[in-house]
């Protein structure tokens, strides 16, 4: 077991956002977490990493209880999260923004090593490769999608935490970059994966969860889950788009 979340609650001020959510990741796996818009996604994997401080819960990473850990030092254990908005630095190179991926541990890292990540990244994302000396602000939404994830694949992650990264792309830009993340996996990087969209996030999960409103109401593998005909209508809402699951 890689992580495990036993019993996780988080809270926005007063507002009650995950209410008991438990969650296991195996090493080696890429895992789902799917569900409706305010669900709780987003927030399972900023609790992870520390940005949204959980207060009940156990959170295990590697035998490890890392519940009160900082965010950096779990950067520095092999935790890296790619939020949904990205946060590249607009007036920085590509190449500038890889760099700082590698911040966390860059003075403990020879610099063999970080050219060895810098080269695995543009093998991943070749495009990265030919823009490496232009701005990240100007790039496409799905070369931008790719920055982010490469530069905190510059931290050498063990667990990878990837929020909605299919968000606002083309269906072929996103088959792109889910065979990117499968090939991360092969490599033995471990994915925790959060996705709108539950069908692309079924079709390359080893397992998945469901949440709704805070809670984790269904997990399995993720390829009986994409057998239950009535997932969307009774875990992501009828409103949910035709296709999505």
């Amino acid at each position: 077991m890689l992580l495990a979340a036993e019993e996780i609650h988080a809270y926005y001020g007063h507002m009650h956002v995950l209410k008991g959510v438990s969650v296991e990741i195996d090493e080696g796996q890429i895992v789902a977490v799917v569900g409706a818009n305010g669900a709780g996604k987003t927030t399972l994997l900023k609790t992870l990493c520390r940005i949204v401080p959980s207060r009940q819960g156990k959170i295990v990473y590697q035998g490890m209880d890392i519940t009160r850990t900082d965010t950096e030092s779990l950067v520095r254990l092999g935790i890296s999260f790619v939020p949904d908005e990205r946060g590249l630095f607009a007036d920085m190179t590509v190449w500038e923004n890889l760099e700082l991926g590698a911040y966390a541990c860059y003075r403990s890292l020879a610099r063999h090593a970080f050219e060895q990540r810098m080269e695995d990244v543009y093998r991943l994302f070749p495009r990265l490769l030919d823009r490496r000396k232009q701005l990240a602000g100007t790039l496409s939404g799905g070369e931008q999608q790719m920055l982010a994830i490469g530069r905190a694949l510059m931290a050498g992650p063990k667990l990878l935490l990837l929020d909605e990264p299919s968000n606002g792309l083309s269906p072929l830009l996103v088959k792109d970059l889910f065979g990117a993340v499968q090939r991360l996996r092969e490599n033995g990087v471990t994915v925790l994966l959060v996705e709108q969209s539950a069908a692309a996030a079924l079709a390359i999960a080893d397992r998945a969860y469901v949440l709704r409103t805070g809670e984790v109401v269904l997990s399995d593998e993720a390829s009986h889950l994409r057998g239950k005909l009535n997932l969307r209508d009774a875990y992501l809402g009828k409103t949910a788009k035709s296709g999505t699951v």
